[in-house]
């Protein structure tokens, strides 16, 4: 179905989301009519924070808005729509449309597949009701189903359109791009060289692709590294509980800009307890690259100056090699915790591949190494 076709039928004139690669076309349509523009369309940092913008504006306009995300997301609105917007609380419509990655019967990364199996269950506990639209769906269906969705709307509930592999189309392909030089693969490789045997806790996305090929090529083993396939902004978190439980061990995490934005709490938290054998590298390239290359609004904001709000006793900001190692060395030689924010263009190589290691094995791989290293450092 083409995208236009479906706004239309909704008949929306604000939208607010979290870009998904299920989702292209919608996010393609969006930002070709409107770019970021806050009377039509915000890209927020999660989806619960879309989930509040819209009810903000509801309040202000009385019009129904939408909210577009990927399946992963539901986790983040479960909170504002059940205590926010549910009926028996203030009764604020919204019309949700969902990328379904991990559609059963459809082959699909494992962290897609268990949140595919519970994708429309979740929808209808938190009451909302939902309407699939696949790569056969004609537009009179989802005529039908947006007239069934306006007598819920005008009742105060949400609805939901819930996007298949191939359920919309928009002919304009957009390119994003900005004026940094450096890869995002040139950094893992030159972070890859001075972390040495050291842990890395990396980010959802193409930045753990390679850090996987890079341990590839390099004929290296991947014990070294937890890849964070899911669970989108939250490697921080999961390298600080690996910080505190290992003291004697240098733990780096290799962030992302639209990881770091989703869940910034974080940084709150790593700050305030600030362990010294940890070091936070953010590759920035303003975008949410894996699934399109729309932007984060990390272009617009200071987040070595954030970092530094939260306690961080030192947060630096580089965009050339040279910046990059003299930090790199820095943070591994220095016993305090540190943040690298790295400054880089987007674009991944065609041929990228994923990880041939399951993530259960992944996992078992890195906490052998994790006891093994702990082991030899108290001989």
């Amino acid at each position: 179905m083409r995208v236009e076709r479906l706004v239309e039928m909704i008949g929306a004139d604000f939208y607010t989301g979290v870009p998904d690669s299920q989702l292209k076309s919608l996010c393609n349509y969006l930002m070709d009519m409107y770019g970021i523009d806050p009377e039509h369309h915000i890209i927020a940092a999660n989806e619960g924070n879309c989930v509040s913008l819209a009810a903000g504006y509801y309040l202000a306009t009385g019009r129904v808005p939408v909210v577009y995300l990927q399946n992963s997301g539901e986790g983040n609105i479960i909170n504002p729509v059940a205590s926010l917007l549910n009926e028996k609380v203030y009764g604020i419509p919204e019309i949700f449309i969902i990328g379904w990655r991990g559609e059963p019967g459809i082959p699909d990364e494992p962290q897609h597949i268990y949140q595919g199996e519970v994708t429309i269950r979740l929808l209808e506990d938190m009451g909302i009701s939902s309407f699939v639209i696949g790569k056969n769906t004609s537009e009179e269906e989802v005529l039908e189903a947006m007239k069934r969705f306006e007598k819920q709307l005008a009742a105060g509930r949400d609805v939901a359109f819930v996007i298949g592999k191939g359920g919309l189309s928009y002919e304009k392909e957009m390119v994003f791009e900005n004026e940094y030089q450096l890869t995002r693969e040139e950094v893992i490789r030159h972070l890859v060289r001075y972390t040495g045997e050291d842990p890395i806790v990396s980010t959802t996305g193409k930045a753990s692709r390679e850090l996987f090929e890079i341990r590839e090529a390099n004929n290296q083993s991947h014990k070294y590294d937890f890849l964070t396939v899911g669970s989108m902004g939250h490697s921080s978190s999961i390298a600080l509980g690996i910080a505190f439980n290992k003291p004697d061990t240098k733990i780096w995490c290799m962030d992302g800009d639209g990881a770091v934005l989703m869940h910034m709490g974080a940084m709150a938290v790593i700050g305030a307890n600030a362990p010294k054998n940890m070091v936070h590298i953010v590759i920035n390239n303003h975008a949410h690259e894996t699934v399109g290359g729309m932007p984060t609004v990390a272009g617009s904001i200071d987040l070595t100056a954030i970092a530094k709000g939260c306690g961080y006793p030192r947060a630096v900001c580089v965009d050339t090699l040279e910046e990059l190692d003299r930090e790199l060395k820095r943070a591994r030689d220095c016993q305090e915790l540190c943040m690298v924010e790295v400054k880089c263009c987007l674009g991944a190589r065609e041929n990228l591949g994923r990880p041939t290691t399951t993530a259960l094995e992944n996992k078992q791989g890195f906490m052998d190494y994790l006891r093994e290293s702990s082991i030899s450092r108290t001989r």
